[in-house]
């Protein structure tokens, strides 16, 4: 099962450092280790692996059985705002924006 995050306000590199910890870990081992993990995405990640969880329960997939596949991060553009600097310049301040995908596969 698929779930998607598709426009996160976080920096790809700082939500990978979040992912890639919980990579081939079963569904109740990732959810419990996100929930001591004390970094700014480790809510929504675990949000989506529930939602992927909960759409493999729709379609009548055991739960319990499930672990993390893939998580893929990449980019989902960036909000460019300018900040003032002296001298009259402006310099580019990069809000940067993740995109994040999870497959979930049964237990082997």
């Amino acid at each position: 099962m698929k779930a998607e995050l598709t426009s996160y306000n976080q920096s790809p590199r700082k939500v990978r450092l979040v992912t890639d910890m919980v990579k081939g870990k079963s569904v109740k081992d990732a959810l419990s280790a996100l929930a001591f993990l004390p970094k700014r995405a480790s809510l929504p990640i675990a949000k989506l692996i529930q939602s992927a969880a909960a759409n493999a329960k729709q379609q009548g997939i055991d739960e319990a059985a499930l672990r993390v596949e893939n998580i893929t991060v990449n980019s989902a553009g960036m909000l460019v705002k300018y900040m003032p600097r002296a001298m009259g310049r402006a310099a580019p301040v990069r809000r940067r924006k993740s995109r994040v995908l999870v497959t979930l596969s049964t237990a082997k």
